[in-house]
């Protein structure tokens, strides 16, 4: 049966067992749910505007960006960035327009190959991760042959066979990172060993193998201390102190509090002299995204547009959670969309 003849059997159907009033009623729902099918749940600028606030919403939010002015951005679809300096990030994924909104002042559109946006870790290169580390940190961390070195406030510290960690405060005053000097068997004596060994085939030939890598490896360390095969940490913070089981299990958080660099293990979360600043709330599950107050009495985690208390208490419907600085205290930000200036505001806690 044809679409057509089908909707004509479904209305008739409907004009028996249901009065006028309420089939115009149930048509006009039918056709406001498929028009809000069809927008994901936006709707128009109109329609927007007759929606309530998000729960999360404070009243001296500060604009962050009018969607429905000079840019014309659907909400649905942009990604959001903030960055060390407290300029935002915007990708329109539309048309794969970026901006950049700093001091209530945008600026764009940009596009992806833009150095503007470098400082977000925006890059071209589809082969050049965040993560990695000569990305990610190209300021601090250079690279020679097999070593890598550490320059940072003009001090070199290195060379390293392995950088396994490595971390900067927001302001860019302090860092940490797990090390290893040296490796017992290096990058190139390990694919040596394997190539070589998938030859070996009598257990002869095993064994003089094995006896000639040894060999290497005894020579490879001969005159250096054997601890320096260990990880262990460098940081510019004096008086820095942490246990080796700290050193090789521990992870360092430079986002856990503003412009500090705290270290998360199973059992506990301490600062890098080993000091307590409090335990975990959840078991031993790290939480990515997680802020403890200056005085360390209050904690939050942020979770899929939730951000929850160490008192029990939530706020929904947000995004972008983030540090921030103003008239020198600090304050845990977020982001929200008003339906009502069909905007993205921005609310602040002291924390």
């Amino acid at each position: 049966m044809k679409k057509t003849s089908l909707l004509m059997v479904v209305f008739f159907f409907l004009s028996v067992t249901y009065t006028n009033a309420q089939l115009s009623k149930f048509v006009k729902n039918v056709k406001n749910n498929v028009q809000k099918d069809l927008l994901g749940g936006q709707g128009q600028t109109s329609g927007k505007k007759t929606l309530p606030e998000p729960a999360c919403a404070c009243p001296d939010a500060t604009l962050i960006l009018d969607l429905g002015g000079k840019l014309k951005i659907d909400y649905s679809e942009i990604n959001i960035t903030t960055g060390d300096d407290g300029s935002i990030l915007v990708q329109d994924r539309v048309n794969s327009n970026y901006y950049i909104i700093k001091d209530g002042v945008s600026s764009g559109p940009f596009a992806k190959d833009n150095p503007a946006l470098g400082a977000f870790g925006v890059t071209n290169d589809n082969n050049n991760k965040a993560s990695d580390l000569m990305s990610k940190f190209k300021d601090f961390v250079t690279k020679t042959g097999d070593s890598y070195v550490i320059t940072f406030m003009g001090k070199n510290y290195g060379p390293y066979a392995i950088i396994s960690q490595f971390v900067v405060t927001k302001n860019k005053d302090k860092f940490a990172a797990i090390v290893t000097e040296n490796l017992a068997v290096t990058e190139e004596l390990s694919k040596r060993m394997e190539a070589e060994g998938k030859n070996a085939k009598t257990d002869e030939e095993k064994m003089a193998l094995s006896m000639k890598f040894a060999q290497e490896v005894q020579a490879n360390m001969s005159g250096k201390d054997p601890t320096s095969t260990l990880p262990k940490l460098i940081t510019s913070i004096p008086d820095a102190n942490i246990d080796q089981m700290t050193v090789i299990s521990g992870l360092l958080k430079s986002n856990y509090k503003y412009n500090d660099i705290l270290v998360w293990k199973y059992d506990k979360i301490t600062d890098l002299k080993g000091n307590l600043i409090i335990t975990p709330p959840q078991g031993g599950s790290m939480p990515e995204n997680f802020f403890i107050s200056s005085d360390n009495l209050r904690y939050a985690s942020y979770d899929y547009g939730t951000l929850t208390f160490n008192d029990k208490s939530k706020l929904t419907d947000l995004f972008d959670v983030h540090w921030l600085m103003a008239d020198g205290k600090f304050y845990l930000a977020y982001m929200y969309y008003s339906p009502k200036r069909n905007a993205l505001m921005q609310c602040k806690i002291p924390f």
